[in-house]
């Protein structure tokens, strides 16, 4: 048996974060609650504890973006729009079939092979390779493979009021017991969220890559330094969620379509040096 439960809704199924003042910090992994452990130690030169809260507050914001980038990306957007591409037509259409499928009464009988497309199609946005998704299900058949999607699915959208949808994606990503493994990705997750919520979700679907993860578009374009993934404090929902609402804050105002909005992004980090000044 444990020696601490959650005090909320009695999971055991929680972790702890030192403090700089030798309490712990605790972490409900089912609820989201956390709480306080041990004695402080009296030491006002210490840093403060890190809750979710804190560290949100401690993420750069765009007033963090320095006058020149401003101006720099404001002639970048000027240039992009000269000669904007044309919309994809069939999104309007896919995103409008999965919101339908996506919401509670939709996802219980969203069919299976819908929720393959999904995951396999590369409108909107790509998840990449899906080589372990096709794997599993055929190993599993298409039934098995699709309720286990759709636990996948509702826990994210639909999950437990008390956590976060920061914290239900880093379960998710993290490995949680939730779902079909190789659907819980974050390209994957991250698409959902840009069929459900398109007036807030970039259709960028990872938060760190070689050069277009969102981490790396905040630096090249916005020369912002954000941090790296850590398992418990910094964690992947949250950063993923983070810097996806920092982006959006950057440029939605100007390009409100967050599809041609994130190919503006992508391409203003690909722009040599000279065309930034």
């Amino acid at each position: 048996m444990a020696l601490i439960a959650c005090p909320n809704c009695s999971s055991e199924d929680i972790n702890g974060t030192p403090q700089a003042d030798s309490r712990l910090l605790i972490h409900c992994n089912d609820c989201g609650t956390e709480w306080l452990r041990g004695d402080a130690r009296r030491d006002p030169g210490r840093p403060a504890l890190q809750t979710i809260d804190s560290l949100h507050a401690d993420f750069p914001t765009p007033a963090a973006v320095r006058h020149e980038i401003r101006e720099r990306v404001a002639a970048l957007q000027a240039e992009f729009l000269l000669d904007r591409p044309e919309p994809d037509p069939e999104v309007a259409g896919y995103r409008a079939r999965y919101q339908e499928l996506f919401t509670r009464d939709g996802l219980a009988t969203a069919p299976a092979e819908d929720l393959l497309h999904f995951a396999t199609s590369s409108t909107l946005a790509s998840p990449g390779n899906m080589s372990g998704l096709n794997r599993a299900w055929k190993t599993l058949g298409a039934d098995e493979a699709a309720d286990k999607v759709r636990e996948s699915i509702g826990h994210l959208l639909h999950g437990p009021e008390t956590l976060r949808l920061e914290d239900r994606l880093t379960q998710l990503i993290g490995g949680r017991a939730i779902g079909l493994p190789s659907f819980n990705k974050e390209p994957l997750l991250t698409k959902v969220l840009c069929v459900v919520e398109p007036d807030r979700w970039l259709p960028l679907l990872t938060y760190s890559a070689a050069t277009d993860g969102k981490k790396e578009i905040a630096k090249l374009v916005f020369d912002l330094d954000l941090p790296p993934v850590a398992k418990t404090t910094w964690t992947i929902g949250r950063l993923a969620t983070w810097s996806n609402d920092l982006l959006r804050s950057l440029v939605g105002n100007d390009i409100p379509d967050l599809q041609e909005a994130a190919r503006f992004l992508l391409w203003a980090r690909s722009q040599p040096a000279a065309s930034r000044t």
